[in-house]
């Protein structure tokens, strides 16, 4: 894996969270078909860039979604 890849992967949940939805991240896993190492490192490039949010669910739950800025 390399930096390239890792922005892709980012693109494609990127992509999939642009639907304004809170995704879990079972659910984001099996819609992005991406391996736990790979979905992991594209939600910390996400992350890095301030473009999602995260919520704290029940339990060890947690929920993503789009980090919106307007101006």
């Amino acid at each position: 894996m390399d930096k390239h890849q890792i922005g892709l992967n980012a693109g494609k949940i990127w992509h999939l969270l642009a639907n304004n939805n809170k995704w879990n991240y079972c659910d984001l896993k099996e819609a992005s078909q991406l391996s736990d190492r790979d979905l992991c490192a594209a939600i910390g490039w996400l992350a890095r860039e301030n473009k999602i949010d995260f919520e704290q669910g029940s339990g060890e739950c947690f929920f993503l979604n789009v980090n919106i800025f307007i101006g």
